[in-house]
């Protein structure tokens, strides 16, 4: 055990509490995969914020986020803001949650033993990270539908994985709703009524919707979709589509890239990396930070 220990933050209700299940047997795979750790099991939304943060001064050169898409974005919050200006410190990710997109993107497995071997092996890539007001993220945000669909997610206990956000998202279309918004971005602007705005810094959200499919992790640029208002039908007929990405194609999908994005939009719910993070948003501000964190990969 020659390498600094590693801090291991450990969302137990991620994945539906899948991961409390694999306290344990994370403990062991990563002995057997000779790690020195520190592990720590978070009790409250936001924890891992302060964690991640107080991990460097602490003598941490590694976190690890154990848990779903919205515990490795909380870890990462805490990375970046405690690194200021510079790059952020090193974060390693196992996944155990439901969805698991950045996870997925980055080709991190999901078997103990083998994402344990990935990080004893310390092999790195540096990666972007996107800016929403004061919150960042590594995967996705939107305003809009998107978000609709997450809280209408939360309700549901009887169905597990990525199926549990198709229901959603089939509910959340039934209520059809609309904002109206000004969109502005590097070369274009857009004023209307609109369904949705989703916002990529890698291609797939919610386990199954490929909203930005062109969207990569280090290219310094965020893609983005917007959507003018659509009926029920119509929107029903464009979900299948997100499934592989060709709802771009449509002619009512609106596809872009910026590093600058600004909306304004009469209150509407706003998430990042599947964590609700403003119920009412009206003035969303979206920038990127090219090449601020280095990932375990």
């Amino acid at each position: 055990m020659n390498q600094p220990p590693l801090k291991i933050i450990l969302n137990p209700y991620a994945g539906r509490r899948h991961a409390q299940k694999q306290i344990e047997p994370l403990k062991q795979a990563l002995q057997r995969a000779g790690l020195a750790f520190d592990f720590v099991v978070t009790q409250s939304p936001g924890e891992g914020i302060a964690l991640a943060r107080q991990a460097a001064p602490d003598g941490f050169r590694t976190v690890v986020a154990a848990g779903g898409d919205s515990t490795i974005g909380e870890v990462m919050n805490g990375l970046v803001q405690a690194a200021g200006e510079g790059q952020a410190g090193t974060l390693g990710i196992v996944p155990l949650g439901t969805a698991n997109d950045l996870a997925d993107m980055l080709h991190i497995p999901r078997n103990l033993d083998d994402v344990c071997r990935q990080l004893a092996a310390a092999q790195t890539r540096v990666i972007d990270i996107c800016r929403v007001n004061d919150y960042f993220f590594d995967n996705n945000s939107a305003v809009g539908l998107e978000p609709v669909v997450t809280l209408e997610a939360e309700k549901i206990t009887r169905i597990k994985g990525s199926l549990r956000y198709i229901v959603a998202a089939l509910r959340a279309i039934r209520k059809r709703p609309v904002w109206q918004a000004r969109i502005q971005w590097d070369t274009g602007s857009f004023t209307g009524p609109i369904t949705l705005v989703s916002v990529g810094n890698s291609p797939r959200t919610g386990g199954a919707f490929w909203m930005t499919p062109d969207a990569k992790l280090d290219d310094g640029l965020f893609d983005f979709i917007y959507a003018p208002v659509m009926g029920r039908l119509a929107l029903l007929k464009l979900l299948p589509k997100t499934f592989s990405g060709k709802h771009i194609h449509d002619k009512r999908v609106v596809y872009r890239q910026s590093a600058t994005l600004k909306i304004t939009i009469s209150p509407a719910p706003l998430q990042a990396d599947g964590e609700i993070i403003d119920r009412e948003a009206t003035t969303l501000e979206y920038s990127i930070l090219p090449q601020k964190l280095r990932v375990i990969a």
